[in-house]
């Protein structure tokens, strides 16, 4: 196909989260709250287990009276914040400031890192005069992690679940995409790491291409081997 648009994820597709210990590490500095170190290791392995870290590791359990929000998280900023904070709460932490000091923390760019590969393949798509869009499952706006690391004048729109009050698989926020960019979907390309999430774009006759999930010390180029920028028209 001639690719004419390019469709992206956000989190573990162009972008990688901090650590658990990072995350954690970071708000206790900030706040000048001190713990022994076999503390903060309970405290991080159980944040991790938790899947309080947005964009992290999957909980390993959601508690009942969060299962209704853990499912509509990304449909709404409230809903999002009750249930990652709700996860973290499931750690007794010292500070009972700390549970909204790290959901903060999750959303400052210091928290991100882009995958090395991201500015250059995100440049040449833009060079080659393909129409660039963002769609996340997501209850925050990450345009400010954009603008931090220089790559948001490479975006051309950003579909986020949040604002649309629907989140991914559904084909609505494609739709909406696809658009924006003024694009036939069969003329665009969804890049995610989520099968299931970022999959249901070729329900509107979008090309899905998938990178793994991984630190990014650990996929150095997964974006440069899907042949994106050699496809577009």
């Amino acid at each position: 196909m001639q690719i004419k648009g390019v469709l992206f994820d956000f989190s573990g597709t162009l972008f990688r989260i901090e650590s658990v210990r990072s995350w954690l590490h970071g708000v206790l500095a900030e706040r000048e709250v001190t713990v022994s170190e076999a503390e903060f290791e309970r405290y991080a392995r159980g944040l991790e287990a938790a899947g309080a870290l947005p964009g992290g590791s999957l909980p390993q359990h959601v508690p009942d009276r969060l299962a209704s929000v853990w499912a509509t998280r990304d449909e709404s900023a409230e809903h999002h914040r009750e249930a990652f904070t709700g996860l973290a709460r499931q750690v007794a932490l010292p500070d009972p400031g700390l549970y909204d000091a790290l959901y903060e923390r999750h959303r400052s760019p210091a928290a991100w890192r882009p995958y090395p590969d991201a500015a250059e393949v995100l440049g040449a798509l833009r060079e080659s005069g393909a129409r660039i869009g963002v769609v996340s499952n997501i209850g925050w706006d990450l345009r400010p992690v954009f603008r931090a690391h220089g790559l948001d004048a490479l975006i051309d729109a950003y579909v986020l679940s949040y604002e649309h009050g629907v989140q991914k698989p559904d084909r609505r926020l494609f739709h909406t995409a696809c658009t924006l960019l003024g694009q036939d979907p069969t003329d665009v390309v969804m890049v995610g790491d989520d099968r299931h999430a970022d999959g249901g774009a070729a329900a509107l006759g979008c090309d899905v291409r998938f990178v793994h999930h991984l630190p990014v010390e650990e996929r150095p180029d997964g974006l440069r081997t899907l042949g994106l920028v050699q496809d577009v028209a």
